[in-house]
């Protein structure tokens, strides 16, 4: 696994806690709304010859729809247009109960209208998982 270049900091009331070697260094945050659902986001990006690339997205997603894992994955999937039949996840363990995992996200429920989701572009998406498990309530003592 790649080692921590800095501290992640805190996004809406939690501490990402992990964030691999090599994510860009410029980071911005953002708030959002989508239907019902609120985002609060942290995203790493870097300059590259073609402009820029985001290398890993941190999101904070508030909504009383996020009932349960099921709602939270029904959520993303119309956020992102996809076809949930064709979405292939796998579980991970989180501290905050068991998430779901592809190729370069993770998500999960923190509790009913609390979830967390983490994004990475292709080439950290081994440490998607990593950086999911480390995103923690910022009142837990760890």
């Amino acid at each position: 696994m790649m080692g921590v270049s800095r501290g992640g900091g805190e996004l809406d009331g939690f501490r990402v806690g992990f964030v691999p070697d090599g994510m860009g260094g410029e980071v911005s945050d953002f708030a959002s709304e989508w239907e019902d659902v609120a985002f609060a986001s942290r995203f790493w990006e870097r300059q590259t010859p073609d402009g820029h690339q985001v290398d890993l997205r941190v999101h904070v997603l508030r909504g009383e729809r996020l009932v349960d894992r099921e709602a939270l994955r029904e959520f993303l999937a119309a956020y992102q247009e996809r076809d949930p039949t064709q979405w292939q996840l796998a579980e991970f363990p989180h501290d905050d109960g068991p998430g779901l995992a592809g190729e370069a996200e993770a998500f999960w429920l923190v509790e009913p209208g609390v979830a967390g989701w983490v994004l990475t572009s292709p080439e950290f998406g081994a440490t998607t998982v990593p950086i999911a498990q480390a995103v923690r309530p910022v009142t837990e003592v760890r």
